[in-house]
C-alpha cells in the first residue's frame, strides 16, 4: 500500500501511516503531473492545492482514501470521488482558533495601519506617526458571515475588544445566536449596521462575488472588510474599485480568487490582481492554518481517520 503527500503537513502523519505503507512526498505537483503519479497510490494526502477534478480522480485506479487538512472541500470533484469509491475526510474545526485569530490580526492591522506604518520606517526611514491616524475595535460592529466554529471563534474574540457582533448564518439554530451573544441578521442587513465585515463561508454558486459593486455600495462607507474563507466570494475588481473611491476603508484577505491559477502555486503559475494596486488592502498567502498548533490537531485528525477507512 502506498500514500502519496503533496503538501506541507504534519511530520507527524508520514511517520505514523509509515508504519503501515510506503509514503512518498512531491510537494504542489501541478493538475497534469498529479494525474500522471496518482495510479499509483491507495491514499493521498493534501490541503487545497492543487484542485482535483475529474481526470485526475479517473486516473487514480487504486485510490481509496483522501485526507484534507483543511476545511474546505470545493477543491475536490466529490461526486466523481463517491462514484469512484473514494473516501475524502476533511478537518473542520481544527483550525479555527488560528483563522480566528489571523482575522484579529488583521483587524487591528488595518484598524492601526501598522503595515503602511512598519513599510514607511523601514522602507523609507521616514518617522511620521501623524500619517495613521487609526481606529479603536471598543465599540464597533463586527459582522460575521458564516458563523460556524470559525465564525464564532471570531466572535467570542471580538467581543474581548468590547465590539458588538452581529451575524449570518441560514443553518443556525436561533439559540446559537443566543449562546453566543450575537444578533442574527440577514446579509443585507449585516452589510448595513456593520463597520467590520468577517467572511466565513464556503464558496459557491450562491457565495461566489458576494461581494460586488451592488452589496459592497449598501455597506457604510469606510466599512473594512476582512476575507480568510475563499477568493473568489469577492469581486475583486470591484472591491478595488472601492478602496480607490473610499467606500471601503480596508480589505484584508489571506485567499485570491486565482491562487489556484493554472493547476496550482507551483512553478510558473502565474497570478495577478487589481487589488494590488491598493494601499488600504493587506494580503497573506493562505496561511489561516498554518501554525504549529492547527497542524498538529489536524495531522492526529488525519491519521485517525485514514487508519479507520483502511482498517489499519
Amino acid at each position: 500500500m502506498k500514500c502519496l503527500i503533496i503538501d506541507v503537513v504534519s511530520p507527524a502523519i508520514a511517520e505514523e501511516l509509515g508504519k503501515y505503507m510506503e509514503v512518498d512526498t512531491k510537494i504542489l505537483p501541478t493538475q497534469e503531473e498529479l494525474a500522471s503519479m496518482i495510479g499509483d497510490y491507495e491514499v493521498l494526502i493534501m490541503r487545497v492545492d492543487p484542485a482535483i477534478n475529474k481526470t485526475i480522480l479517473d486516473a487514480a485506479k487504486k485510490l481509496k482514501v483522501i485526507g484534507v487538512c483543511s476545511v474546505g472541500l470545493n477543491h475536490i470533484d466529490m461526486d466523481t470521488a463517491k462514484a469512484n469509491g473514494i473516501q475524502v475526510f476533511n478537518a473542520p474545526g481544527l483550525n479555527g482558533n488560528a483563522v480566528a485569530e489571523l482575522t484579529i490580526s488583521k483587524m487591528l492591522e488595518l484598524a492601526r495601519h501598522t503595515v503602511p506604518a512598519c513599510n514607511d520606517v523601514k522602507m523609507y526611514k521616514h518617522w511620521d506617526k501623524y500619517k495613521f491616524m487609526g481606529q479603536e475595535l471598543r465599540g464597533k460592529t463586527l459582522g460575521v458571515l458564516g458563523f460556524g466554529r470559525i465564525g464564532q471563534r471570531v466572535g467570542e474574540l471580538a467581543r474581548a475588544f468590547k465590539m458588538e457582533v452581529v451575524a449570518y448564518d441560514p443553518y443556525l439554530p436561533a439559540e446559537v445566536f443566543d449562546q453566543q451573544h450575537a444578533k442574527s441578521m440577514t446579509i443585507d442587513e449585516v452589510l448595513k449596521v456593520s463597520d467590520f465585515v468577517t467572511i466565513h463561508m464556503p464558496l459557491n454558486d450562491e457565495t461566489r462575488h458576494l461581494f460586488n459593486a451592488h452589496s459592497i455600495s449598501e455597506m457604510k462607507t469606510g466599512a473594512v472588510v476582512l476575507n480568510m474563507a475563499r477568493g473568489g466570494i469577492v469581486n475583486e475588481q470591484d472591491m478595488c474599485d472601492a478602496l480607490k473611491s473610499g467606500k471601503i476603508g480596508g480589505y484584508a484577505s489571506d485567499v485570491m480568487e486565482k491562487e489556484l491559477a493554472d493547476g496550482g502555486l507551483t512553478e510558473g503559475a502565474g497570478f495577478d490582481s487589481p487589488l494590488f494596486e491598493c494601499d488600504n488592502f493587506i494580503v497573506s498567502p493562505h496561511l489561516g492554518a498554518q501554525t504549529i498548533d492547527a497542524a498538529r490537531d489536524i495531522g492526529a485528525h488525519i491519521i485517525d481517520k485514514v487508519k479507520e477507512a483502511l482498517d489499519l
